[in-house]
């Protein structure tokens, strides 16, 4: 007797179910939706990650886990969801990025670079034997003007000015929405993906938990120091005691 329903769909990545579906990239973006949660920002002048890594023991250091990596110069890649995966998707990243310097003699786009990234997820839902890549990206940088894609587990990406992936996706955007303005500066960006991460954090947001990187024509690829993350992290408190 055949096996009927979900069941006789989910075995195979490259068997479509009646209704269309392929279970098993549902279930990889299930696994991006149990990850931490990773906003991304364009600001009038660059763009800017940020990524609570949500650490569960005080035993781990928290500079043994990476939830941003830099590709080049311009561009950094905030990860969600299975983390193993995503470093193989960012090595592929890196190659490429170099390859296209020394071929061409100029950075790669941040376009070009997104579009490479999901041809390589989406070949992973097309061939039996393997399985789709478990992670979302948030592929930031800045060509001529900021940019800032979110990839899906299918190899689909779409272009935002404000984003988040994780387990906060859709309270973080919430708040974005609202907030967001195109023209916000550099510190009123990461005071918003701060407050964002607060929102959907089980506890109290730590300076040494916190991970935020900016990238702007000036200053390229950046990341935030502790000390500044701490003062960022401070100002709401202040402005709590002085309202009493």
């Amino acid at each position: 007797m055949y096996p009927t329903g979900p069941a006789a769909y989910d075995r195979a990545i490259t068997v479509f179910s009646p209704d269309g579906r392929l279970f098993q990239v549902e279930y990889a973006r299930e696994a991006v939706k149990r990850g931490t949660t990773a906003c991304g920002i364009t600001y009038d002048k660059g763009v800017l990650l940020a990524v609570d890594k949500s650490i569960s023991s005080k035993l781990i250091v928290p500079r043994s886990i990476e939830k941003i990596f830099q590709v080049d110069e311009h561009i950094g890649i905030a990860t969600s969801g299975l983390v193993a995966d995503a470093r193989r998707l960012i090595e592929d990243a890196r190659m490429k990025a170099q390859r296209n310097k020394l071929s061409y003699n100029e950075p790669i786009s941040i376009y070009a670079l997104t579009r490479d990234i999901c041809n390589t997820k989406q070949a992973y839902t097309q061939y039996g034997g393997a399985r789709p890549f478990g992670t979302a990206l948030l592929i930031a940088g800045v060509n001529d003007q900021p940019y800032i894609y979110e990839t899906d587990p299918s190899g689909a990406f779409t272009e935002y000015t404000a984003t988040a992936i994780g387990t906060g996706k859709t309270d973080v955007e919430k708040l974005f929405e609202k907030e967001y303005r195109p023209d916000m500066k550099k510190k009123e960006a990461i005071e918003l993906v701060i407050k964002g991460l607060a929102s959907v954090s089980e506890g109290e947001l730590k300076k040494e938990q916190l991970e935020i990187i900016t990238i702007d024509s000036k200053n390229s690829y950046k990341e935030m120091k502790k000390e500044s993350i701490a003062k960022y992290l401070s100002e709401p408190a202040k402005e709590k005691k002085s309202s009493k």
